[in-house]
C-alpha cells in the first residue's frame, strides 16, 4: 500500500508539508521564537551547483508540556519571501536543531538551539526574485498517523502554525569575474589590453550568465610587492566583457575586482601577469 508520502512528512519535510495544510486544520500551540540569527547576520552567497550550509540560531519558548520530537512534530526557523500565508518561495531548517535548556518555570521552557539551513540552488532558488531579502519566521508542525489497514482504514492529520517577521536574511547571486592583460611579454611604454568577463548565477538557467552595465575596477600590484593599487573603472558591456587599455610600465599583476550590489555578491578576478620589457 502506498505510504500517503508519510516518510517525507516525518523527516526534515514535515514543517513544509504541514505549513501546506489549509488553517482550518491547523493546530497553534503557544510557541516565541526570538533572538533568531541567520548566517550570523551576514549575507548568503549562492551560485549554481554547490549547496550553502547557512548557521542559524534563535532562542525558543515552549509550553512545558509541549513535546517536539522531530519524528512527529518538529519546530524551527524558515526563511519565507512575500506573505506569511502565501509565500511566493520558503526555505525551512534541517529541523534537527540542538538545543539548550536555559529557563524553565511551571508552565514554560525556555530553550537556546542551532540549527542549519541548507540552500540548494538547483531545488531552493529558481529564479532571480530569489536574489532579495527574506523574511525570517519561525514554524511548528505536527503530524498524526494511522496507517495500520488491516481494519481498511488508513488517516493522516497535519497541524500547523507559522510566526512572521523574526528579522531578515539577504540571499545573492554568486559572482565571477575574470581577467587577460596582453600582449605579453610587451615593451615598456607600450599598451596593454586588459579584458575579462563579470557573470552571475543565473539560478533558472542553472549557470552563469554575464553581467551588464556594472562598474568594476582594474588594480594593479608591481611584481615583489604584496598590495593591490586602483588604476581606473571600467564597466561591463554587453555579455558582461570588460575591456580597457594601460601603458606598460613595469612587471606585475592585473586584476578586476567586483564590489557586488544589492542582489549579487562580490567576486575579485585571480591575478594576471605581464612581463614588461
Amino acid at each position: 500500500m502506498r505510504k500517503l508520502a508519510i516518510g517525507a512528512a516525518l523527516s526534515g519535510a514535515l514543517a513544509l508539508s504541514a505549513l501546506a495544510v489549509p488553517a482550518a486544520q491547523a493546530a497553534t500551540p503557544d510557541l516565541v521564537f526570538a533572538d533568531v540569527t541567520v548566517n550570523k547576520g551576514k549575507a548568503i552567497t549562492v551560485g549554481t551547483t554547490k549547496e550553502v550550509v547557512v548557521p542559524v540560531s534563535y532562542t525558543l519558548t515552549r509550553p512545558s508540556g509541549l513535546e517536539i520530537d522531530y519524528k512527529t512534530s518538529a519546530a524551527g526557523v524558515m526563511l519565507y519571501r512575500g506573505s506569511l500565508a502565501t509565500p511566493a518561495n520558503e526555505i525551512a531548517d534541517d529541523a534537527s536543531p540542538s538545543c539548550t535548556t536555559t529557563a524553565t518555570t511551571d508552565t514554560t521552557v525556555t530553550q537556546a538551539c542551532t540549527d542549519t539551513l541548507t540552500l540548494d540552488p538547483s531545488w531552493s532558488l529558481y529564479e532571480a526574485a530569489d536574489a532579495t531579502t527574506w523574511k525570517v519566521g519561525g514554524y511548528y508542525g505536527s503530524i498524526t498517523a494511522d496507517l495500520d489497514d488491516s481494519d481498511d482504514h488508513v488517516s493522516l492529520e497535519y497541524g500547523a502554525a507559522a510566526w512572521g517577521k523574526l528579522g531578515t536574511a539577504q540571499i545573492r547571486r554568486a559572482a565571477k569575474v575574470t581577467v587577460n592583460a596582453s600582449p605579453e611579454p610587451v615593451k615598456k611604454g607600450k599598451t596593454i589590453t586588459v579584458s575579462g568577463k563579470l557573470s552571475r548565477a543565473d539560478w533558472e538557467a542553472g549557470k552563469y550568465s554575464g553581467y551588464v552595465s556594472q562598474k568594476v575596477t582594474l588594480q594593479f600590484r608591481a611584481k615583489g610587492t604584496s598590495a593591490y593599487s586602483n588604476v581606473k573603472g571600467v564597466t561591463s558591456s554587453a555579455g558582461g566583457a570588460l575591456k580597457t587599455t594601460v601603458k606598460a610600465t613595469k612587471d606585475g599583476y592585473y586584476r578586476y575586482v567586483f564590489a557586488g550590489t544589492s542582489t549579487t555578491g562580490a567576486a575579485t578576478a585571480a591575478g594576471d601577469f605581464i612581463d614588461v620589457k
